[in-house]
């Protein structure tokens, strides 16, 4: 397993341990999710310190928190180890993401007063040749496109709730938006799901959220599985 040095790694002089921590598990993490580090893969922590320019302390303090996720696991004698990947976990969490998106249309379709959804409308009701392309910058607005929804109900609590899962969500999400025609399908069930929501047909729009996160948790455990596989391939060794 060789782990690459980049620029935007370079330890930055008067940056505070906590944050650096935080840089260093945003790194690895990312590492794992995008699968320069393939489950079997091993190394040490003075492998990532060297790599990132920054000491042990705070590079140990981030796998712990890895270690605490599940995402690795160390052994006192061959150092540290990606773990095998757990989408039983994340498809829990994208159940309990649609039992919170569900009660949220059904409350949104039953204001008194219709909910102010002209920020969403505007970014998701274009026309096609309007759509933007580029697969992170659609992913951060899908992310947003739900929260948003929830937010329009007023439940800071279920929101809150909900923020919580979307982040541990999504480092896997974003794999969905790396093919263009999932990109074009956001914005069509996206469209489907607000029309229904601004008609008030409730069944209807929580039929169709269901159908769409469904349909994105199952693209993203067929190409993560893809990805995998051809990340394996690459370095075999490194993961038996």
């Amino acid at each position: 397993m060789k782990l690459i040095k980049t620029d935007k790694t370079k330890k930055k002089a008067d940056e505070p341990r906590t944050n650096l921590t935080e840089r260093i598990y945003q790194i690895i993490k990312d590492d794992i999710f995008s699968f320069r580090l393939v489950p079997g893969d091993r190394f040490s922590e003075n492998e990532i310190a060297e790599r990132v320019a920054a000491s042990r302390t705070p590079v140990r303090e981030a796998l712990a928190r890895l270690q605490r996720e599940g995402y690795v696991d160390v052994s006192f004698r061959s150092g540290w180890k990606v773990n095998p990947f757990d989408f039983k976990k994340f498809e829990q969490l994208y159940d309990v993401r649609i039992v919170l998106e569900l009660a949220a249309i059904k409350k949104l379709c039953e204001m008194e007063t219709a909910p102010d959804l002209e920020d969403v409308k505007r970014i998701w009701l274009v026309k096609p040749e309007d759509r933007l392309k580029d697969g992170p910058t659609v992913c951060g607005l899908d992310e947003r496109f739900h929260e948003q929804l929830i937010e329009a109900t007023g439940n800071m609590e279920m929101a809150r709730i909900h923020h919580e899962i979307t982040e541990r969500l999504r480092i896997i999400r974003r794999i969905d938006f790396t093919q263009r025609n999932r990109i074009e399908a956001t914005y069509d069930e996206h469209a489907k799901i607000l029309r229904t929501i601004i008609e008030r047909r409730a069944e209807d729009a929580k039929s169709y959220l269901k159908t769409h996160i469904e349909a994105s948790k199952a693209e993203v455990r067929k190409i993560t599985l893809h990805m995998l596989y051809e990340a394996q391939q690459q370095h075999p060794a490194d993961s038996e």
